[in-house]
């Protein structure tokens, strides 16, 4: 397998054209650390940046470009009550090593949009089959960068309702899912929405529940988080 060049990855084209576009004159940029897919994809990368602002300062130099990803929030609505249940992936994270409650996500690659990876990641690590139609963009100014000072990374906001009998919904619960060759190992996890949300320690996760909650205007739950 032939590991990906910096310069052909889709994200460092992607970051790189956005600091041109925003004035920035580049004079060096250095790769300290690359991590690879199992395809050979650049997956993450330590970048330390030599650049001028246009106001003639030195812009702060160390980058962890990660690129854009998607979250997924998965409203399930029993049919017969209209209650709503989260629909949640849990699996340990590297922040400190200990199991997390997130909605569905993942990062997208050159090849596919942030709709065909949401639909993808869906699938991936829940079993739910989903269309591009279903999803609904909340994404505020188009996207949404949760760690501006050190990282590129660049994140799409989507939801989807589902109405479900509740014996659909439960057989949802506790299933095994993720992708070896990701080394991922997922558990989906359903609770009702607002004791679901409290699960959550993602600000990421926490920031689309409330924007879901605004765009069908559903006030009283919303109150109740």
């Amino acid at each position: 397998m032939v590991n990906e060049k910096l310069e052909d990855a889709h994200k460092f084209k992607l970051w790189k054209k956005n600091l041109i576009e925003n004035g920035l004159k580049i004079n060096h940029i250095e790769q300290h650390y690359t991590r690879y897919r199992y395809n050979g994809e650049i997956l993450f990368s330590l970048l330390m940046l030599d650049a001028d602002t246009p106001e003639g300062d030195k812009i702060p130099p160390i980058c962890f470009m990660k690129g854009e990803v998607v979250s997924v929030l998965i409203c399930l609505i029993d049919k017969a009550t209209q209650d709503k249940y989260l629909l949640l992936v849990k699996q340990r994270r590297i922040a400190e090593g200990g199991f997390t409650y997130e909605h569905p996500a993942g990062m997208v690659d050159g090849t596919k949009t942030p709709l065909e990876i949401a639909v993808q990641e869906v699938r991936e690590e829940t079993g739910l089959s989903i269309t591009e139609e279903q999803l609904i963009d909340v994404t505020p100014q188009k996207r949404v960068f949760p760690s501006t000072g050190t990282s590129d990374e660049a994140i799409y906001l989507y939801y989807c309702e589902i109405p479900m009998s509740i014996q659909e919904i439960d057989a949802l619960h506790n299933k095994q899912m993720g992708t070896d060759y990701e080394f991922e190992r997922i558990t989906t996890h359903i609770m009702p929405f607002a004791e679901g949300h409290r699960l959550i320690n993602n600000t990421n996760a926490l920031l689309l529940s409330y924007l879901y909650l605004a765009k069908v205007q559903d006030f009283e739950l919303m109150a109740s988080l």
